[in-house]
């Protein structure tokens, strides 16, 4: 897999820089345009699969050790912003959580026109 991208990679570049040249020297040819649009198109495509391949040897390097928590969610903890219903419990007693309602807004007052 990684020959494949590193071939890629190679290609797609040399036939991006091939495509800029032929660009610089006609600016108006809407085919040597086209031909640099697609070559970027490519270049984008190889270096995206570059990423993943990146991600996942990082995600395989780190799976022994656990996520830890953010410090905006750690700062909240419990809190859900859920209401608890006193005395309320279902069939396997657990406790029933119910949102809080939405706050209505008041409505607008008319505004006269003179």
């Amino acid at each position: 897999m990684e020959e494949d991208i590193q071939t890629r990679l190679k290609e797609t570049s040399q036939n991006c820089l091939d495509a800029y040249l032929a660009w610089e020297e006609k600016k108006q040819d809407p085919k040597a345009q086209e031909a640099l649009h697609a070559a970027i198109h490519e270049l984008r495509k190889v270096s995206s699969r570059l990423e993943i391949e990146l991600a996942i040897s990082e995600r395989e390097q780190i799976t022994s050790k656990p996520i830890p928590i953010p410090a905006h969610r750690a700062n909240s903890k419990g809190d859900t912003g859920a209401i608890l219903e006193t005395g309320a419990s279902s069939t396997n007693g657990e406790t029933i959580v119910q949102s809080k309602p939405k706050r209505r807004r008041s409505p607008r007052k008319q505004t006269t026109q003179q």
